[in-house]
């Protein structure tokens, strides 16, 4: 899979992970598999802040398709009985407001050629290569290095010899290798099941929504194709979507679906209190009282008439004139 015209990119990831590996290492071992997940882990993270700028713009267009979603409920009804000038009218309302119904493609897309990057750097390690500005004490401490005694560049398909050359037990790596593979399956079926369902709910009459469907189902055969890839690749791959998982959730959280009233009026419905609020309901609810509410009117006092005593001579104890 290497590509010789991305090779500027490959020594970029290269250059990167020795920077990660060579901090790490300054308080763990360098062979050692923790510091390894640490690095791959960390270059995760580093990547998707990277593209978060456009995990932001997916947020703008999700938003804009919420402020039209009254424009696009007009059209369901007066085009209900033609389907495809329906999709061709509403295409048009989301093109006219700048709204895009695949930007939640954009970050998959941004972070693909990282992953192509990692899957080349692994199997340069894989293959005792140190190419990309790779040196040869790195590729050695990648080689060593094992998570949970499975080595870094083992794949599943790894000969049992090769993988005693890596000083690890082939039974005991290719049932760590296993239940990775597994965990990538499962992230990814989450990861795209929360997109996909939030976007059939955001547009039913998406005229891809039933190839996003057959894609959500479909996501969990990737399993198959990362039995080829090594360990490391596979824990960038369940770190991301983690990741994305959770981006999401936050996202989503923070900006519900739109409620349509019988007027057609878009009613934003209140955002799902958070941690904090949850942990402190009173502050919470202090937050939302409204900064112009007007005070609270002071309790009057009631003021009880008691009979005037009239005053009393000491000596007859009668009344004073």
């Amino acid at each position: 899979m290497e590509l010789s015209w991305l090779n500027w990119l490959y020594e970029a990831v290269a250059t990167v992970i020795a920077w990660i590996h060579a901090g790490y290492s300054t308080f763990i071992p360098s062979d050692n598999g923790l510091n390894w997940a640490l690095t791959i882990i960390t270059l995760t993270v580093l990547m998707r802040l990277l593209i978060f700028p456009l995990f932001l713009k997916q947020m703008r267009s999700s938003k804009k398709m919420q402020e039209l979603a009254p424009k696009v409920a007009d059209l369901r009804k007066k085009y209900k009985n033609d389907k495809q000038r329906m999709n061709q009218e509403v295409m048009k309302v989301y093109q006219e407001g700048g709204a895009n119904p695949l930007g939640g493609c954009l970050p998959v897309v941004a972070q693909f050629p990282i992953f192509i990057s990692m899957f080349t750097v692994l199997q340069a390690i894989a293959n005792d290569q140190d190419k990309f500005g790779m040196s040869q004490e790195l590729v050695d401490s990648a080689r060593s290095a094992h998570i949970f005694g499975a080595p870094i560049p083992a794949t599943f398909f790894t000969s049992s010899t090769d993988i005693l050359a890596l000083g690890a037990d082939p039974i005991i790596t290719k049932i760590i290798l296993g239940i990775f593979v597994a965990v990538s399956s499962a992230t990814t079926f989450l990861t795209v099941r929360q997109s996909v369902t939030r976007s059939i709910a955001q547009m039913p009459d998406n005229p891809m929504a039933q190839q996003q469907k057959i894609l959500m189902y479909i996501s969990p055969l990737f399993a198959i194709f990362s039995l080829n890839f090594a360990l490391g690749l596979i824990l960038y791959w369940v770190t991301t979507n983690l990741w994305t998982l959770g981006q999401q959730h936050w996202f989503y959280s923070r900006h519900p679906m739109p409620v349509i009233d019988s007027k057609g009026n878009v009613v934003e419905p209140e955002p799902k209190p958070g941690v904090l609020s949850r942990i402190l309901p009173g502050r919470a609810a202090k937050a939302k009282a409204p900064v112009d509410a007007p005070p609270p009117e002071p309790e009057q006092k009631i003021i009880r008439q008691q009979p005037t005593r009239q005053p009393r001579s000491k000596r007859t104890g009668t009344k004073k004139s």
